[in-house]
């Protein structure tokens, strides 16, 4: 008895220094033995026999030498990129994406579905035939599925497994994690669309090394992603960041909340083309008035605004400014020294930033706008899809799912 505790002491310590060794291949990507050992805090030797049952568990492989100042060049290794994989389901109002990632971040398969979310058991019915596709797809790789993960907004408890915005799709019994699990028969962790867009930024984007940034998503909705002291704000359930349902306006429009005079109302992209619409009705001047309503979109009011369409610049203008005031509070609250600026809005490049910095700099004191920094997103879409495929492996190394 006592010999299996003994044991299960070191089997325990060995998987945790295994898991600390995952994750740190995943975050700088390749190391040496040596350079492990020395950030695992093990020996050398201890480390070459935990690097030796990895490989042969296929969670790394050799890629190579590294460099050396004298002598015989170390050996480098990083995570395989096979057999193990990762599902992430972006799901937005205007679509959907599923895409299957191995443990180095490459896509492996990657499917566009003209789905939109929706509170409806009925979303899931219509994802269940395409999540069924790529399974067998994954199957005839010879995949090992090890964990899935589904970036949307609204109000996501990551705790509970439930969007509390859309809770006919994540509620108990029928659900998204339900369908996803049954599917690929592994675990299936929720996260906030904007959190997502930040964890991608802070791990392989223009957030690195940073400690206090804002991550501003311009959807249909506009999220905000918040970085305090390094670390990602949560709140208590998750919640931190609705940016979008601050008021803006007393006698402002009824939001989708219920609430009048949202920013959402005067700053998201749903926001810009309804006002364009109404712009056209009461007979302003664009080249938008050219196309049918229904056919106006974001790629097209940012396409006429570029090309010097007045009625469309002064949208994009108005937008910015708006989002501007709106940030210029969170910058009082956070004093960020980066604002990170993503989603579909941000395609508009400096048609949106432009204001946004002008509105930040008339509603907030100067001293917080020292050293702070206005930023496109350079990793775009992927910010969102690298964010969730690193949560879901953070998950499931703090969980003890792997290996």
């Amino acid at each position: 008895m006592q010999e299996n505790a003994i044991f299960s002491v070191i089997d325990t310590k060995k998987n945790k220094l295994k898991r600390n060794i995952i994750a740190e291949l995943y975050r700088a990507e390749s190391g040496t033995i040596a350079q492990l050992a020395n950030l695992i805090q093990t020996s050398v030797p201890s480390m070459t026999a935990l690097i030796d049952e990895l490989n042969v568990g296929q969670w790394v492989k050799g890629i190579g030498t590294g460099t050396a100042q004298y002598g015989r060049k170390p050996s480098l290794f990083a995570l395989s990129p096979s057999p193990y994989a990762t599902v992430v389901v972006d799901s937005t109002v205007h679509d959907t994406k599923l895409v299957v990632f191995n443990l180095a971040n490459q896509v492996l398969h990657r499917v566009d579905l003209p789905l939109r979310l929706a509170n409806s058991i009925s979303f899931l019915d219509n994802l269940r035939d395409a999540l069924t596709d790529l399974a067998n797809q994954i199957q005839a790789d010879e995949l090992v599925i090890i964990g899935s993960g589904v970036a949307m907004p609204g109000l996501v408890n990551p705790i509970e497994g439930i969007n509390h915005t859309y809770p006919e799709v994540t509620r108990n019994g029928q659900s998204l994690s339900n369908l996803l699990q049954s599917i690929f028969d592994a675990p299936v962790f929720l996260i906030n669309d904007t959190k997502a867009m930040l964890v991608g930024e802070h791990r392989f984007g223009l957030a690195q090394g940073k400690n206090f940034v804002l991550s501003i998503n311009i959807d249909w909705g506009i999220g905000l992603g918040v970085i305090t002291n390094g670390a990602i704000l949560q709140g208590m359930a998750g919640f931190a960041g609705e940016l979008g349902h601050i008021q803006m306006k007393t006698d402002g429009e009824l939001c989708t909340c219920g609430k009048i005079g949202c920013l959402e109302t005067v700053a998201s992209a749903s926001s810009l083309i309804r006002r364009a619409k109404e712009g056209l009705r009461e007979g302003r001047i664009s080249a938008l008035a050219e196309r049918h309503p229904d056919t106006i979109g974001i790629e097209l009011i940012i396409e006429k605004a570029n090309a010097g369409d007045a009625f469309c610049i002064d949208l994009l203008n108005d937008v910015g400014s708006e989002l501007g005031r709106g940030l210029a509070t969170a910058v009082h609250l956070f004093n960020p020294e980066l604002i990170i600026v993503n989603g579909v809005l941000a395609k508009a490049t400096r048609a949106i930033t432009r204001p946004i910095e002008q509105a930040i700099a008339k509603y907030s004191l100067l001293n917080y706008r020292d050293n702070l920094s206005i930023e496109l997103s350079l990793l775009g879409e992927m910010a969102k899809l690298y964010g969730t495929q690193a949560y879901i492996l953070q998950n499931l190394l703090d969980l003890e799912y792997i290996p």
